[in-house]
């Protein structure tokens, strides 16, 4: 198992579809019991259940589970402080997407525009 240092010093995230709770703690330099904490208090970290309850993380999961990581252990914040800027970044994100679909929308109107004048 990884110390608590920083996210460079993880291994490289193999190219699968699903990782099993064992797994993700070895990417991710965190203890089972922590990734089942933090998926009470992150709404970001949904890993699929399947059967017996077996928990199965995406890849998206993983890498949240390391900004996570990164925000509590690098960056010292707290479970609460890491959520808020965890939303904040997912507020960004979601603003950002509709602004470029926004922006896709105008040229594609003013190319019909364009077609309608002939």
């Amino acid at each position: 198992m990884l110390d608590a240092g920083s996210n460079a010093e993880l291994p490289v995230i193999p190219a699968k579809r699903y990782f099993t709770i064992g797994e993700v703690s070895e990417l991710c330099g965190v203890k089972p019991h922590v990734l089942r904490y933090w998926e009470q208090e992150f709404a970001h970290l949904k890993p699929v259940k399947r059967r017996g309850n077996r928990r199965y993380y995406q890849r998206h999961d993983v890498i949240t589970i390391r900004q996570i990581r990164s925000l509590l252990y690098d960056q010292g914040f707290t479970i609460g402080g890491a959520r808020q800027k965890l939303d904040g970044e997912g507020a960004k994100t979601d603003q950002s997407k509709s602004q470029q679909i926004v922006r896709q929308l105008i040229q594609e109107l003013e190319e019909v525009m364009l077609i309608l004048k002939r």
